[in-house]
């Protein structure tokens, strides 16, 4: 039986009462304290991220690439897997949310039995929600450490057919919207007056390749990307031993007269195009979370802090304004602006959207995905939050002062969902 290996290296406006709030919300303490109870990142890892269904990792399940990632993040601070509280995985389109697939990697990792582990599917957000859901386990006291991780093979699953749903769908109108496809998105916002034009998209796309070949070339991913060993089978039907230490999507010759040639991909009059949108990827990630007084305890470094976490709805229809709406939400939490905030990691679902958060938000464009997002990386939907999470906090650190950070992402059938870090400095 083939074994996969891993080499383990280094280390819209707030208020509005158009808009619901997640009610189950948590103090995550003011931005520049310090409690024993604070929940803390320790550390986080995650895979390169492959192209579906051609890419390194079209012959690599979800459970080979979640374990990979599971494994090295605690072998990398030296924890042993007995430490933890429970593992919580993101997940969107495998069988049953994932669960099967997330205990058989729990056991793959060499994790016992006795520790827990369960999967969780708010779509793009669902990794985020994930470490949500640890911290909140950490905040009631029932856990002190735990697992946040996240996976999609978009290889191995297809979003095209909804699945069994109501046959009463059709009756209630925001019911409906939840089925419209995302690509549609850009349309909606120009009916509503919020429309991106296409040049704007396409060089928003453009600066996201530029961000990432910049950064993959220097080496600034290395040290949050795992290099995984796997297979590979060719066209030919050949297999391969390959190791796959860098992102598959990132295209450095891309050019704007490129991208301007694309067709619309949702509508013929659209905007929304293969190179202006974000790529179905596969890949994995985790985040080892703590709280503080434990983690000091044990003498695990603190890669950053929870400050602040929030999801809202929004119309199904527009749905890609959620980061504008979230964002707020959770900077009025940590008691910051977005002044305050030195990175915005805004997932690149369509950059029609995300144009338009960043712009109704008043974001410098200086500070959002500077090391691009997954326009250029990819979206490994389950995947993303935590892949966020982890370049957040690598980015700080590089920084070497105290800083601030927001994750953010617009969430399928009408969410957004932020998160505000705190890097304590060196």
């Amino acid at each position: 039986m083939y074994r996969l290996r891993i080499i383990s290296g280094h280390l819209a406006p707030s208020g509005s009462s158009n808009y619901t709030r997640d009610l189950s919300r948590t103090d995550c303490g003011s931005a520049g304290s310090r409690s024993p109870d604070d929940v803390v990142v320790v550390h986080g890892r995650r895979t390169a991220i492959g192209k579906a269904k051609r890419g390194s990792f079209k012959d690599t399940t979800p459970d080979e690439l979640l374990s990979a990632v599971m494994t090295a993040v605690l072998a990398d601070v030296g924890l042993s897997p007995d430490k933890l509280g429970d593992v919580c995985v993101g997940n969107v389109l495998q069988p049953g949310a994932g669960a099967v697939m997330a205990r058989v990697a729990h056991f793959l990792s060499g994790f016992p039995e006795t520790v827990p582990v369960y999967a969780v599917n708010r779509q793009c957000s669902s990794s985020l929600q994930a470490l949500f859901n640890i911290a909140g386990a950490i905040r009631s006291s029932s856990i002190d450490l735990g697992l946040a991780c996240g996976v999609e093979s978009m290889t191995l699953r297809s979003t095209d057919k909804p699945g069994d749903l109501s046959s009463r769908l059709t009756d209630h109108d925001k019911a409906r919207d939840c089925l419209i496809p995302m690509g549609i998105l850009s349309h909606h916002l120009r009916e509503r007056g919020g429309g991106v034009s296409r040049e704007k998209q396409d060089a928003f796309a453009l600066s996201s390749h530029q961000k990432a070949a910049r950064a993959q070339s220097s080496g600034l991913f290395d040290h949050e990307i795992l290099p995984v060993t796997t297979r590979f089978v060719d066209d030919e039907g050949k297999e391969h031993e390959v190791t796959v230490r860098k992102d598959d999507g990132i295209r450095p010759g891309t050019t704007l007269a490129g991208l301007g040639k694309l067709r619309p991909a949702f509508k013929p009059y659209g905007s929304s195009t293969a190179g202006n949108s974000s790529q179905v990827s596969d890949g994995a990630a985790a985040v080892l979370v703590g709280r503080r007084s434990v983690v000091e305890a044990l003498g695990l470094p603190v890669l950053g802090v929870l400050r602040a976490s929030a999801v809202v709805g929004v119309p199904p229809e527009v749905m890609g304004i959620g980061p504008a709406v979230a964002i707020p939400v959770a900077l009025e939490q940590a008691g910051l602006t977005v002044a305050d905030i030195d990175v915005f990691e805004i997932n690149e679902a369509f950059a029609s959207q995300a144009v338009y958060c960043v712009e109704k938000l008043g974001i410098p464009e200086e500070k959002v995905n500077p090391n691009g997002g997954a326009i250029a990386l990819g979206h490994p939907l389950g995947c993303t939050g935590a892949r966020q999470v982890v370049t957040l906090l690598h980015e700080l650190r590089r920084r070497g002062r105290r800083a601030f950070g927001v994750v953010s992402m617009c969430i399928g059938t009408g969410m957004g969902a932020a998160a505000v870090f705190e890097y304590p400095g060196p």
